[in-house]
């Protein structure tokens, strides 16, 4: 596997990937891909396959109001090539990035009820923030995300 940052070449088999997260991701248009692969490349790494195919995806971005954050906004590992280690793999380049720019945290939302995204990231040593109630044992924040759109949110810690 080789993990490399997302160029316009591969935005149509990202796309594809990321159509295949339903329900729980939502797959953008070429347009935003596009803006991936020219604006946020180094959060966005690609995981590609001994075959040559891309069989994960990260889309992260450095957030402008608080430059000691990145946050993590899909990530994605082709459902014939998970349990191998390629969401850690991804991941890890955007924390090595983040570092390298001196940032604080690494952060993300998922769906509360998505029980396999809770086990994902704790496991790769995110912890679920504090919220406002609890569902299924995830901590929850009401309306994170806009009217109506409570989510639980993750973070790790970067030294």
């Amino acid at each position: 596997m080789i993990v490399t940052p997302l160029r316009p070449e591969r935005i149509c088999e990202v796309l594809q990937l990321m159509e295949l997260g339903e329900p729980y991701i939502s797959a953008r248009n070429l347009s935003d891909y596009w803006l991936y692969a020219t604006l946020f490349s180094s959060t966005c790494p690609i995981a590609i396959s001994s075959d040559g195919t891309v069989a994960g995806a990260v889309i992260a971005f450095r957030s402008q109001d608080d430059p000691a954050d990145i946050y993590v906004q899909d990530v994605m590992t082709h459902p014939d090539h998970r349990r191998r280690g390629i969401t850690r793999a991804l991941l890890q380049n955007v924390r090595f990035q983040a570092e390298k720019w001196g940032c604080r945290r690494l952060y993300l939302t998922s769906e509360p009820d998505n029980q396999a995204a809770h086990a994902g990231w704790t496991a790769l040593g995110f912890t679920n923030v504090p919220g406002d109630h609890e569902i299924n044992g995830v901590s929850v924040i009401t309306d994170f995300k806009g009217p109506g759109r409570s989510r639980a949110v993750y973070q790790l810690t970067l030294s």
